[in-house]
């Protein structure tokens, strides 16, 4: 055990050298190649960390607890360096990313004023949809109020005519009964306006099912 515990912390030692050679000539180094040897290490430092889980629970009882430590400080710093691997790269492929559009801004050749093509931004576009959008908002609410108003200027026309119509009965000396009669007239002949209607459609859908 001692000796694959040994070995395990030197694969950790070599990773973090890696790691600061990685970081010092990080231009001149392929960064695929040394992720690759990181994760070849990183992954062999994990099996031997299984390995020494399992001779820990073989091993003395008077040293199992001491030999756990040492394991989950290996298994620490294995976990510490994936991370720090994944930070790593992630900053470096944002730095070539970075470099790159540099160059092709340096390297891009920018015509006369009259011929310079503005490209806009789709933050800025999407900005401008959203202008458009409120103001469509806006002209739907103005017109929903034109038509209340509208509503509202009907509304109080009709009341005017129902007042002058009342006026104009009480003018001609009908009373309140003769008023309902006739409100109850004209409700009857809806009823049997309705009615008839009815009956007609009826009638016509049994001529055309048997006549068919």
């Amino acid at each position: 055990m001692e000796t694959l515990y040994h070995q395990t912390n030197k694969l950790i030692q070599e990773t973090q050298h890696l790691f600061s050679q990685l970081e010092r000539k990080s231009s001149n180094i392929d960064l695929q190649e040394v992720k690759e040897t990181i994760e070849s290490k990183l992954n062999l430092i994990n099996s031997n960390c299984e390995r020494l889980d399992v001779l820990c629970l073989k091993g003395p009882v008077s040293q199992r607890q001491n030999a756990r430590m040492r394991v989950d400080q290996l298994k620490y710093d294995s976990r510490h360096l994936a991370a720090a691997l994944n930070s790593l790269c992630t900053r470096m492929i944002q730095r070539q990313r970075e470099e790159a559009e540099r160059e092709a801004l340096l390297a891009k050749k920018f015509t006369s004023n009259d011929h310079v093509d503005i490209l806009i931004d789709h933050t800025v576009q999407h900005n401008n949809s959203m202008h458009n959008a409120i103001h469509g908002v806006d002209d739907l609410l103005q017109q929903g109020s034109s038509v209340l108003d509208n509503l509202r200027s009907q509304r109080i026309t009709l009341k005017g005519a129902h007042k002058r119509l009342i006026d104009i009965g009480n003018t001609l000396g009908l009373s309140n009964t003769t008023m309902r009669l006739i409100e109850q007239r004209t409700k009857q002949d809806g009823f049997i306006l309705i009615a008839g209607m009815t009956f007609t459609c009826v009638v016509i859908i049994l001529v055309v099912v048997y006549l068919t």
